[in-house]
């Protein structure tokens, strides 16, 4: 299972084009092409406030570029590509499918509000079920392992290192490392994976507050414990719950979250299943799966949707999906080696996909955490927070190897990197038109602001080596945001622990023990210090300077940590 760090409010109108479920049930090929044409329908272009608000940023980050040549390279919108062929699933698959669809037809008829979800939910489900089958009963094709591609980008790609289960021992979603909680006298939210929604949610809130930091107990969060819940989930019984709050206050949260839960439920038992078939012997995983661009971000536009969904007049804007999306490719890029060992079928680094788009879209992933940085691209919508603090909560939680896959041998040169250059970018149509970034010179801010200089001054004291590189991070990142009005004291205790850590140890002779030692102790800061990322006044500002640094600042940890050694499917199921 994946890390998820949101939780907003789920409000969705019924759909009168959406068809009737069919009286034949679809096969996953039809499912697949069906569930890209409901995406494809529901999906709003670029507004007005959208574009205003990004070329008001591209004015201001102008002024601060000297003049310089640029390269463009363009991702074709994933929607329109051809589908692929599924098989179609076994009596096991079948089975699955008719007790999820008993579940959605109970929540259909109580909840007709959640006709999309629930179409969604239908379509996504029968296409997994055909994408398992077909992975564990059709030879894969050749996979790029290596690439020829002189693009920029192919051409940074890192070798990645070998890893085992035992490199993930530490893997979990409850208690540690983030022992402090933010409510922990709540019983229900002792979980990593919960803490990261709440915070999301205050983020958001600051300045349009929709009523939710502390509304629990009827929305989406009632599922977030999937290996805890996920089997005495009662539809019926939750269902009978649920009507009784809506006679009250009506909304469509836990309406959605039971669909939510059913999904959840879904995809686990398909995962096991195939999983326990591999260990006995019965089929022979590959690492590899069969999801296409397309079959890849339509699958993960339900799981998005519905753990990171927006106010109605978001939902399905073109900025907002491409931040869904972009959130579970940044969030596959750190766990691809332990996807590939467990036989997690949905992660995009082990997808039917060619290298170089893979690339263009880890590239996205830094474009779009950079635009994050922006103050202008807060303004025209509520869940703007989400790859920023995505990164960052990936870098404090431990649950990720971040840092530990991230630190290779020696620095890269700074000179000339495609990395550092690349523009910040909303990367809007990734699933439609396309997108196209641009890598050319960077914005640098001329002086730091006073709290900026502090933090500078900090590292020239205490890390001299690593000073000139961070000093000059910092006038790119204020170039993005302006000045900086965080938190010193805590974020520094953060940074040194984490981000300069991590130049450090890639400066000295290579130790994956010293590696592992950056990486458990970013853990233990994230638990000593992630209350602070709370404080309203100080808050958001810290989150941008952390997510530039974890996500965007040379040496780019996130992007070292990208690609997949094979090795064998072992098929443990790690928690999480």
């Amino acid at each position: 299972m994946k890390s998820r760090v949101a939780g907003t409010v789920p409000q969705t109108s019924v759909d009168s084009s959406i068809p009737a479920q069919p009286s034949a049930p679809l096969q996953p090929t039809e499912a697949a092409n069906a569930l890209v044409r409901l995406l494809e329908k529901r999906i709003k272009g670029s507004t007005e406030e959208h574009r205003s608000s990004q070329n008001a940023a591209r004015q201001r980050l102008d002024a601060l570029i000297s003049p310089g040549s640029s390269t463009t390279l363009h991702a074709t919108g994933a929607l329109h590509l051809a589908r692929p062929a599924f098989l179609p699933p076994d009596e096991e698959g079948q089975a699955r499918l008719r007790h999820l669809d008993a579940g959605l037809s109970l929540i259909e008829a109580a909840f007709p509000q959640v006709g999309t979800d629930i179409e969604l939910c239908r379509l996504t489900c029968t296409m997994l079920e055909g994408a398992w089958r077909s992975r564990a009963l059709t030879p894969p094709r050749e996979q790029e392992q290596t690439t020829d591609c002189a693009c920029p980008l192919c051409r940074r790609l890192p070798t990645p290192p070998a890893r085992t289960l035992g490199d993930y021992n530490w893997r979990q979603s409850a208690g540690r490392p983030l022992t402090v909680k933010a409510w922990p006298y709540r019983e229900e939210l002792d979980s990593v994976l919960t803490a990261g929604w709440i915070w999301v949610r205050q983020l958001n809130d600051l300045e349009r507050d929709l009523g939710l930091r502390h509304r629990f107990e009827d929305d989406i969060l009632v599922f977030h414990e999937y290996k805890r819940v996920i089997d005495t989930i009662d539809t019926a019984s939750v269902i009978r719950l649920v009507e009784s709050r809506l006679a009250e206050n009506f909304s469509t949260n836990s309406a959605r979250a039971l669909v939510c839960g059913l999904y959840a439920a879904h995809k686990r038992s398909a995962d096991e299943y195939w999983l326990q078939q591999h260990q006995a012997g019965s089929v022979r995983l590959p690492q590899t799966n069969p999801l296409s661009q397309s079959a890849y971000s339509a699958l993960q536009m339900l799981d998005c949707l519905f753990w990171h969904v927006s106010p109605d007049t978001e939902l399905w804007q073109e900025e907002h999906l491409a931040s869904l999306l972009l959130c579970r490719v940044i969030d596959d890029m750190a766990d691809v080696r332990v996807d590939s060992l467990t036989g997690e079928i949905s992660n995009f680094w082990l997808a039917d996909i060619p290298t170089h788009t893979k690339a263009l879209y880890a590239a996205c992933t830094i474009a779009l955490i950079k635009y994050g940085c922006l103050p202008e691209a807060h303004e025209p919508m509520w869940n703007t927070w989400l790859l920023n603090s995505t990164i960052v909560w990936m870098g404090l939680t431990g649950r990720h190897a971040l840092w530990f896959d991230g630190i290779t041998e020696g620095l890269p040169p700074a000179e000339d990197c495609p990395l550092c250059d690349l523009q910040p970018d909303p990367c809007t149509g990734i699933l439609t038109h396309g997108t196209t970034l641009t890598i050319g010179p960077r914005p640098t801010a001329p002086a730091l602001s006073s709290r900026a200089a502090e933090l500078s001054a900090l590292c020239r004291a205490q890390f001299p080596r690593t000073w000139a590189l961070f000093d000059a991070e910092l006038h790119a990142f204020e170039a993005l945001h302006g000045a900086w009005q965080g938190n010193t004291d805590s974020t520094w205790e953060i940074l040194r622990r984490t981000y300069i850590a991590a130049v450090e140890a890639s400066m000295d002779t290579p130790s994956t023990d010293r590696a592992r030692q950056v990486q458990q102790d970013a853990g233990a800061v994230g638990s000593e210090k992630f209350s602070t990322l709370y404080e309203p006044r100080t808050g958001r500002e810290d989150t941008a300077l952390l997510s530039y640094m974890f996500g965007c600042a040379h040496p780019h940890f996130i992007w070292n940590a990208t690609g997949s050694r094979p090795t064998s499917v072992q098929g443990d199921w790690l928690d999480g």
